[in-house]
């Protein structure tokens, strides 16, 4: 389901937590399709398609490279059986130049497709990427159940991993294919009018080298089929465990000082080992899967090795060849069987490219909105209002545990304006909070927020990213919009003064300044910005009275005209709203569709 923002953009409802990973992407035409429109879409596009007929060039001066090589082997080995040295030296001449073509094209064909996996990686990244950070799309898809757990690994090694099986098996598929087309044509010719003499009768097989292979290829094909098709499912199962353990460890690195004071590390390598263990469930069922599937591709390699001899031994011992066109046809035989068993050698990889075409797949159909939501009960209204007002009329916000609404019914806040809206800790603040963002849409009523006026949003413990201090204030604004003299005057009006030197040192701000500090900067931030709205989560009652003093100053002054929404308990805001409303919670009006979030 979409609705429109007001601020114009499309944002789409949470699923379900129930809702299968791979959505309407079971088939592999739909999941390519999904890769394939995002390299399209991409600004990389054409250095793409400018790649893709350079290798296919590559590829058939290759293949025809090969036929001369092929067809260097009768006159080679015809000099071998007769003792002629003279033929036999101007022949490694010969090959030596057909080698060294061979070899430039080999290097040329490696360098366009380690070029076209760094390429196709941009493109697929740049479209996941661009997806993933639309306004509330990434918050909600976290909320969406298994598809927004570890987006990381989707974007990082999933990614990576199918852009590079993609181009492997994609550049071996033509391959196989210009060389299946050219030396299918020398063998047909071979064996074109070969007859068999069985129990007196002639039996003639017009192109008959052409239909054992064939029929060599296609055998072992199947078995590789019969015997490995659950490789996908296994390598499925593999990549979300290894997704799980890299989660674990991220989020112990991100929470490493929480986890020391507790005295936690012994609980947290028990979860570590537990993701671990899956892990290598995952691996050792994979090792059985492919120890399974060795049977046939290492025996049918084998065979391999005597097959074009016995294929092209009766016309050899019927006089039909010489030893150089014995070794010819051998030659041709091996070609043509290599092309047909692309599939058998390749069997695992597919695999391994089909499950990660399906987590790709999955990922950027929800990132796209493709997934069918669950039909919500109801739904909050997201209306664009007149300038300088916030509306909110008869909001109900579900949730688990139950709906919450203010008491008044109805909230306007005019610009200029500070309102209070106080809840009791569980009130649902946060989820009111979220609902004013646009991240929260189960409910009802009606959110009407101004046109074209900017809002910020301030969440009780501020998101500073990496980077400059400077960059910090400004975001999510490049660097270069905070000017030294603001940037100053920001620090020094909230008690900040010791950070003004740092404004250009990179720094982990998130974890080098405490927590009071960085509430500070918060407030810092919306001095530069200036914003038509503030809307605020429970943040004053954290603050100690000086930094109260230094925030109302701030209101008074540089941000007078600035509309503020609290939300929270009233005891460090009490001076200060102009209007007061109040959250209240209806354990009794519990909806299906809160049972459902």
């Amino acid at each position: 389901m979409m609705i429109d923002r007001p601020d114009g953009i499309a944002s789409a409802a949470p699923s379900s937590n129930n809702a299968p990973a791979s959505g309407g992407d079971a088939g592999l035409v739909p999941q390519f399709r999904m890769m394939t429109d995002a390299l399209w879409m991409s600004p990389v596009r054409n250095r793409l398609l400018v790649l893709a007929g350079s290798i296919v060039v590559v590829v058939g001066a290759t293949a025809y490279g090969q036929i001369l090589l092929n067809n260097w082997n009768q006159p080679f080995y015809d000099a071998l059986s007769k003792h002629d040295f003279p033929g036999f030296l101007h022949q490694l001449v010969i090959f030596a130049l057909i080698a060294s073509v061979l070899l430039t094209l080999n290097v040329a064909q490696r360098w366009l497709a380690e070029t076209a996996k760094i390429k196709m990686r941009e493109g697929l990244v740049q479209d996941l990427v661009n997806n993933w950070m639309r306004p509330g799309r990434a918050f909600r898809l976290a909320a969406a159940g298994a598809i927004g757990v570890n987006p990381d690994q989707r974007l990082h090694e999933d990614a990576r991993h199918l852009t590079e099986l993609s181009a492997d098996l994609a550049i071996g598929l033509l391959q196989a294919t210009i060389m299946l087309a050219m030396f299918i044509s020398v063998l047909w010719a071979i064996s074109a009018q070969f007859t068999f003499h069985i129990a007196g009768r002639d039996l003639t097989i017009p192109g008959y080298m052409v239909w054992a292979a064939i029929a060599y290829s296609g055998t072992a094909s199947l078995l590789s089929y019969w015997v490995g098709r659950d490789l996908v499912n296994r390598n499925v199962e593999h990549y979300a465990r290894e997704a799980d353990l890299r989660y674990s460890l991220v989020r112990i690195s991100d929470h490493i000082d929480g986890i020391s004071l507790s005295g936690g590390e012994a609980d947290e390598a028990r979860h570590i080992l537990a993701d671990l263990a899956a892990v290598l469930t995952a691996m050792r069922s994979i090792v059985t899967g492919i120890t399974r599937l060795t049977w046939v591709t290492a025996g049918s390699g084998w065979i391999t090795i005597v097959a074009p001899i016995l294929a092209a031994a009766p016309l050899y011992f019927a006089g039909r060849l010489t030893f150089g066109g014995l070794m010819l046809a051998s030659g041709a035989f091996m070609q043509v069987q290599s092309s047909l068993r692309w599939f058998v050698d390749n069997f695992s990889t597919i695999a391994d490219w089909r499950a990660t075409l399906l987590r790709v797949a999955a990922f950027r159909r929800a990132l796209l909105g493709g997934d069918a939501p669950v039909a919500l009960e109801s739904q909050i209204d997201f209306t664009t209002g007149p300038a300088g007002k916030i509306t909110i009329e008869n909001l109900q916000i579900n949730c688990p545990a139950g709906t919450a609404r203010l008491a008044e019914g109805s909230l306007s806040v005019s610009a200029g304006e500070r309102a209070l809206v106080i809840g009791d800790s569980g009130s649902g603040k946060t989820l009111l909070f979220r609902a004013l963002a646009g991240l929260w849409l189960r409910g009802a009523g009606t959110i009407a927020l101004p046109k074209g006026e900017e809002i910020l949003y301030m969440p009780r413990m501020p998101y500073l990213p990496p980077g400059t201090l400077r960059g910090t204030l400004a975001y999510p604004l490049a660097p270069e919009h905070a000017s030294e003299a603001a940037c100053t005057d920001a620090l020094n009006r909230f008690g900040l003064e010791r950070l003004v030197p740092f404004l250009d040192a990179v720094g982990r701000w998130d974890r080098d300044l405490p927590e009071a500090e960085r509430r500070s900067l918060a407030f810092a931030r919306a001095m530069l910005r200036k914003p038509a709205w503030l809307v605020i989560d429970d943040v004053f009652n954290a603050l100690d009275p000086t930094m109260l003093k230094r925030v109302a100053d701030v209101f008074a002054t540089e941000l007078k005209t600035t509309g503020v929404i609290h939300i929270g308990a009233g005891d460090g805001f009490a001076k200060v709203p102009t209007k007061v409303a109040h959250l209240v919670k209806d354990l009794a009006k519990s909806s299906k569709d809160a049972k459902q979030s």
